[in-house]
């Protein structure tokens, strides 16, 4: 089985505060500087944030795949936490750009407990060259725009329509190597910029 952090508190301590910074500052580029080696390459990122907040409470989906399985097997020996099919059941999910279920499946909370959504982390190839899309909300003093890599126009019309909902929706983070991109439910973004790819 692949290691986990190689300083359990100090690197766990850090993965959240640059997490919580990224998820308070959306659409710029943070780098969690901690080394993990998960079982599928590219998940550096989001293997140290499910290393640093998942545990025996907090279920997770992963894609039903090959690449899937071997991280469900990874997180769930160093976390102990429980893996599970249904998207709407999962507190975080876990998946590359081109394996992600609709965004609609998963948990968007309710009225009475929107904190309870699902966070979903979504490997990319690169956090540029995609589809420049439009950013404004909290955390946000001007309009900004990234272009990560992989998603399509259609997956950024659905992230907009669960916005929408606000403040329902899911909480996204968006990963490459060992940098994030915190993208919360609070962020709108513009429909009108998701050229596609």
């Amino acid at each position: 089985m692949a290691p986990g952090f190689a300083d359990l508190a100090l690197d766990a301590q850090r993965t959240f505060r640059r997490l919580m910074d990224s998820m308070a500052k959306p659409g710029r580029v943070t780098d969690l500087d901690v080394l993990v080696s998960p079982p599928v390459l590219g998940f550096e990122a989001a293997g140290a944030i499910a290393l640093a907040l998942l545990d025996f409470e907090t279920p997770v989906w992963f894609p039903d795949d090959a690449d899937g399985r071997r991280l469900a097997n990874w997180v769930r020996f160093h976390c102990g936490c429980p893996v599970t099919t249904d998207p709407a059941a999962a507190a975080f999910a876990l998946a590359g750009p081109h394996n992600v279920p609709q965004i609609d499946h998963f948990n968007a909370g309710d009225a009475k407990y929107p904190e309870r959504s699902t966070t979903l982390l979504i490997v990319c190839p690169a956090l540029v060259g995609g589809a420049a899309i439009d950013m404004t909300g909290p955390g946000i003093a001007e309009p900004l725009s990234i272009a990560p890599a992989g998603l399509s126009a259609a997956f950024w019309g659905a992230v907009a329509q669960d916005r929408a909902r606000f403040q329902l929706g899911v909480d996204l983070v968006l990963t490459c190597g060992t940098q994030i991109i915190g993208l919360p439910r609070s962020t709108r973004i513009s429909p009108s910029s998701a050229k596609g790819e």
